[in-house]
C-alpha cells in the first residue's frame, strides 16, 4: 500500500463516498433526462409557437442549470476529492486502467457546461434553430458522459475479460455495461419527469398548461420505468455469484432491497394511475411525495449497487481495505507492516529497534521483538493494523459497524480465529493480509476494546466451557476450509 489511511471517526471514510456519490447521482440523472426534456420540449414549443410553454421552459431551464450544471458539477468534483482521500489505491487503479475513458468524459463534461450555459443565457438571443441545437448538444453530451462513467463503474462490479487481456475495450464493455446503461438511462427519464412535476407544480400558474406538462412528461417517465425494470432485472441476472450471495445473506441489504422494491413499486403505480392515466393529480403535495419516493428508491438502489461489490472495490482485483488481491499471499508471507509503506514508516519512527533498513531500501520487521513489547505498545501497533486493514468497513468503538460492539462477550480464541480467517466468518470480508504475529498484535488491540457479556442474560442453564467454545470454533473453520 503506497497511500496513508484517512481516518474518519464514527462514519468511516468510505461512507463519505457513498453519501456524496448518492447526492451526485440524484442530480446527475436529472442532468441527463432533464437535458433531453428541455431539448425535446423546446423544439416542440417552437414548432407550435407556444409562447406560454416557452415561457415556462425558460423558467425550468434556470432551475435545471442551477441544480445540475452548478450543484451537480460541485458534487462531481467532490466525488473526485473524496475518492482520492478515502479510496486512493482503487482510484489510482481505475485512472491507470481507463485514462482514455476519463479524459473523453471530461471533454464531454466541458461540452455539457458550455452548451448548458449557452442554452439558458442566450435564450431569446439565438435564432430558434441554433437554440434548439444547443439543447440537443447538451442532451447528447450528457448521455455520452453517462455511458462513459457507467462503463467504468460497471467494471468495478464485473471486469469481464480484462484480468486476462488487460484490454481497454474488454474492461469497458464488461458484462454489466449494457444492463447498467439501460437502467441508468431509464432512471434519467423517470427522475427528470419527477423534477419537472416538482418544479411545475410550484411555478406554473396556468392550470391548463400544468395539465399539458403533466401529460407530456408522463410518457418519457413510463418509458423510463420500463427501462429501469428491464435493466435492473438484467443487472441481477448477470451479477457475480458473490454479489448474489451478498444480496441474499447480508441482513442490511435484505432490508434495503425490500425498501427499494416497495418504493419503486409505489413510484410506478403512482405514475401510471396518476399523471399517465388520470392527468389532474399533479399538485405541490403530490409532486413532493412523488419526487421523495423516487429519490429514496434511487438512493437505496445506489447503496445496494455499491454494497454488493464487497469484499472488493474492483471485483477480484482491489479489496475493500485498499489491498490488491494478487498481493495477499506476499503480505501473508512477509507481513502487512513490512509490505506497506506508511505502517512500516510509522513503526520505524515509533520503534526503530524493530525495523532494519537494507541498502536497497527494503525493510525487515522483527516480529518476535514486536510480540515481546509491553501490552500498551502492542495495542498501539494493533490499532495501526486495524486502521489499515479493517477501518474501511468498521469504526472502532462507536459508529458504522463498530468493532467494540460486534465483539461483545467474545473470547480471545474467537477473536484470534476471526482475525486470521475473516473471509470464512463472512464471505464478504477481505482475507487476512498479514502474518500470524501481526494477527496476534491485532487480536491484542481488539481484546483491549472488547466488552464483557451484558449482565443479567439467561441461556436456560447452559454454560459451555472455554474448551468447548474453542472446539466449536476450530470445527467451524475446518469445515469452511
Amino acid at each position: 500500500m503506497s497511500y496513508p489511511w484517512w481516518h474518519v471517526p464514527f462514519l468511516t471514510a468510505p461512507m463519505l463516498i457513498a453519501l456524496i456519490a448518492t447526492v451526485h447521482v440524484l442530480v446527475s440523472h436529472y442532468a441527463v433526462g432533464g437535458g433531453l426534456f428541455l431539448a425535446v420540449e423546446t423544439s416542440h414549443a417552437y414548432k407550435h409557437n407556444d409562447e406560454g410553454y416557452l415561457a415556462y421552459l425558460k423558467q425550468h431551464a434556470w432551475f435545471f442549470v442551477l441544480l445540475t450544471v452548478v450543484f451537480g458539477a460541485i458534487t462531481g468534483v467532490g466525488i473526485w476529492w473524496i475518492i482520492g482521500l478515502a479510496s486512493p489505491l482503487a482510484t489510482h487503479f481505475l485512472i491507470q486502467t481507463f485514462v482514455f475513458g476519463w479524459a473523453t468524459e471530461w471533454v464531454f463534461f466541458v461540452i455539457e457546461l458550455a452548451a448548458g450555459f449557452a442554452f439558458y443565457y442566450f435564450w431569446g438571443k439565438l435564432d430558434r434553430r441554433t437554440h434548439v441545437a444547443m439543447g440537443w448538444i447538451y442532451a447528447a453530451a450528457a448521455w455520452i458522459s453517462l455511458v462513459l462513467i457507467t462503463g467504468i463503474t460497471a467494471f468495478m462490479l464485473d471486469p469481464g475479460q480484462w484480468p486476462e487481456t488487460h484490454n481497454f475495450w474488454h474492461g469497458f464493455f464488461n458484462p454489466q455495461f449494457l444492463p447498467q446503461v439501460l437502467a441508468r438511462t431509464g432512471a434519467a427519464f423517470l427522475l427528470a419527469s419527477m423534477y419537472v412535476y416538482f418544479h411545475a407544480s410550484f411555478k406554473c400558474q396556468d392550470t391548463d398548461l400544468l395539465r399539458y406538462i403533466e401529460r407530456r412528461s408522463s410518457r418519457p417517465a413510463m418509458l423510463g420505468s420500463a427501462l429501469v425494470a428491464s435493466g435492473g432485472l438484467w443487472w441481477y441476472l448477470l451479477l457475480p455469484a458473490s454479489s448474489k450471495a451478498a444480496l441474499q445473506g447480508a441482513a442490511v441489504i435484505n432490508v434495503l432491497m425490500v425498501i427499494m422494491f416497495t418504493l419503486t413499486t409505489v413510484v410506478f403505480a403512482l405514475l401510471y394511475i396518476g399523471p399517465y392515466r388520470n392527468p389532474g393529480w399533479l399538485s405541490p403535495g403530490f409532486a413532493i411525495m412523488f419526487l421523495g419516493f423516487g429519490l429514496a428508491a434511487t438512493a437505496t438502489g445506489e447503496y445496494i449497487r455499491e454494497a454488493v461489490r464487497k469484499p472488493y472495490i474492483v471485483y477480484n482485483l482491489v479489496l475493500g481495505n485498499q489491498v490488491l488481491a494478487e498481493k495477499v499471499p506476499l503480505l501473508r508471507e512477509n507481513g502487512f507492516i513490512e509490505g506497506t509503506r506508511w505502517p512500516s514508516a510509522w513503526l520505524a519512527a515509533r520503534h526503530p529497534q524493530l525495523v532494519t533498513t537494507h541498502p536497497d531500501g527494503s525493510l525487515t520487521v522483527d516480529e518476535q521483538g514486536m510480540l515481546a513489547l509491553p501490552k500498551y505498545d502492542r495495542v498501539e501497533i494493533g490499532e495501526v493494523l486495524f486502521m489499515y486493514h479493517c477501518n474501511d468497513c468498521h469504526a472502532q468503538r462507536n459508529g458504522v459497524n463498530a468493532m467494540e460492539h460486534l465483539l461483545t462477550g467474545w473470547s480471545r480464541e474467537m477473536v484470534a480465529t476471526s482475525v486470521r480467517h475473516p473471509e470464512k466468518l463472512k464471505y464478504f470480508m477481505p482475507p487476512w493480509s498479514g502474518t500470524d504475529a501481526e494477527a496476534e498484535i491485532l487480536t491484542d488491540y481488539l481484546m483491549d476494546m472488547r466488552p464483557e457479556m451484558p449482565e443479567g442474560m439467561f441461556f436456560g442453564g447452559r454454560h459451555d466451557s472455554l474448551s468447548d467454545v474453542q472446539a466449536m470454533i476450530g470445527n467451524t473453520v475446518e469445515e469452511a476450509r
